[in-house]
């Protein structure tokens, strides 16, 4: 590029070439040089939470009368545009940066310095307003990048609980659809007792949920802020009121609930309620990569295959074979949830590598916590529109998968013992024939008896406690049913 191209800027190494039109200054530029790995920006949650401090911050020190009313008049306006999305091609540091993410708060630092000396009447690189002297007023990186990670988690907490919720919902929907659909249950894999299928699908919806209800809890925990610490928690160079009106001040910009912290020490050196939502966002994927298994299971075949549901055809699944259509939602949400348990690692790597007054990791961390939220947020509600709400049952492969299996023999355990069961399976299983149509004929030859009486169990008795295959599923009720009959 010719030398128009640039403008010299100085920091405190020396003169360091800024593309000429860049909003970012000589310590982001340096980062760029410095950090070249993923080719990755920030994501928009952590410029949009870096830049409601900044505002915040020039807000508070001018009613303390710290700051100038014209700089802080522009700084809030060019924090405001960035809150907005103005600006965000100008956060251009790598996450794997500098510890702590110096480079992060520097960019912004210097984007609203410059967007504010532009404000103001001034050229790029001139910084009538100063990134460090007045945008980074009574701030340390230490205090900011924590406080914007936790408001960044905050501000798409709600979008994600929504698509949490609105998946619960569909589960639930199609759990009273099915709720009719009496099928083989199904343990280790092997044939079980009787269930619904509504039942299934409404344990699933009750999972969600209350996977939805750990990350609101654990996110109760990102509401207590640590800004105005500053370098190690002791406040230096902030005034004493600046903690309590920056949270404050943040309450009102971002309309997230927030607290003050009761220990501005332990605000800055634990990341422990980071990580803490971090597990529960691994949480809520450990149940949906179970979830999605199982329903890839149930649509399995559908010629060879469970076959008891059927999912909507949205894509064709091979490039030579014919007609064949994959279960591709349910695979891609699996491979989101693995992407989300492998930034919980991450976070929780980097949680427990902080020393002393600080933790170094924090950028990683930020990343993590922001690509995980992204992630589940589009896979789930991908997963919800284009795969839950098409399910289908087939019934008929359900109740013939249920005709066949002999483990309903367990709804004569109270007649005739688990060990004479146990002998009717196996010889059910020997001959090919259904555990019903077994039982019948010993019971009609006398060679059936009671558990404890060891006088013959007759067929009525045989058909009562298994012709009405809906009591199977309900439980409780059914040996006193059986046991009255």
């Amino acid at each position: 590029m010719a030398d128009a191209d640039f403008r010299i800027e100085r920091d405190s190494l020396g003169e360091v070439r800024v593309p000429a039109r860049a909003l970012y200054g000589a310590q982001t530029q340096r980062a760029v040089e410095n950090f070249p790995v993923s080719g990755l920006r920030p994501w928009r949650a952590f410029v949009w939470s870096i830049a409601a401090i900044k505002r915040a911050a020039a807000e508070v020190n001018r009613d303390l009368g710290l700051l100038d009313t014209t700089v802080a008049g522009a700084i809030i306006q060019a924090a405001s545009e960035i809150m907005r999305g103005d600006w965000d091609d100008q956060f251009v540091v790598d996450p794997f940066q500098a510890g702590a993410g110096t480079s992060h708060n520097m960019n912004a630092n210097e984007v609203i310095a410059n967007r504010a000396t532009q404000l103001l009447g001034g050229k790029l690189g001139e910084y009538l307003v100063h990134p460090n002297d007045h945008v980074n007023m009574s701030q340390s990186t230490n205090d900011v990048i924590p406080t914007a990670i936790r408001l960044g988690c905050l501000w798409r907490l709600d979008e994600l609980l929504s698509v949490i919720k609105l998946l619960a919902d569909s589960f639930e929907q199609k759990a009273d659809e099915f709720d009719d659909i009496i099928k083989s249950g199904r343990t280790h894999l092997q044939d079980a007792v009787p269930i619904r299928l509504g039942q299934e699908f409404g344990a699933y919806a009750v999972a969600i949920r209350r996977d939805g209800e750990r990350i609101q809890r654990a996110a109760e925990g990102l509401r207590r802020l640590g800004i105005g610490g500053t370098a190690v928690g002791t406040g230096l160079n902030a005034h004493p009121q600046y903690h309590a009106r920056m949270v404050d001040r943040l309450s009102k910009i971002t309309h997230l609930t927030l607290y003050t912290s009761d220990n501005l020490f332990e605000s800055m050196q634990s990341m422990a309620d980071a990580a803490d939502f971090s597990a529960a966002l691994r949480t809520l994927a450990i149940t949906l990569t179970r979830i999605a298994n199982d329903i890839r299971l149930l649509a399995s075949g559908p010629s060879t295959g469970l076959d008891e549901i059927r999912l909507p055809p949205v894509q064709p699944g091979s490039s030579i074979m014919p007609g064949k259509v994959n279960p591709v939602m349910a695979e891609m949400l699996n491979m989101a949830m693995y992407h989300i348990m492998g930034c919980d690692t991450t976070v929780a790597l980097a949680a427990q590598a902080g020393q002393l007054e600080l933790n170094v990791m924090m950028p990683i961390i930020a990343h993590n916590l922001f690509e995980s939220m992204q992630v589940a947020i589009g896979s789930i509600q991908a997963f919800t529109e284009r795969c839950i709400r098409g399910i289908t049952a087939n019934q008929a492969k359900a109740e013939e998968w249920l005709e066949r299996n002999a483990i309903i023999i367990t709804a004569l355990n109270p007649l005739i013992g688990y060990t004479a069961g146990a002998e009717l399976v196996r010889q059910a299983l020997e001959t090919n024939q259904s555990i019903l149509e077994l039982a019948r004929q010993k019971a009609l030859r006398g060679e059936l008896m009671h558990r404890d009486s060891q006088k013959a169990v007759t067929v009525q008795e045989v058909e009562n406690a298994i012709k009405d295959l809906r009591k199977l599923t309900d439980g409780g009720i059914l040996a006193s049913n059986i046991l009255g009959s």
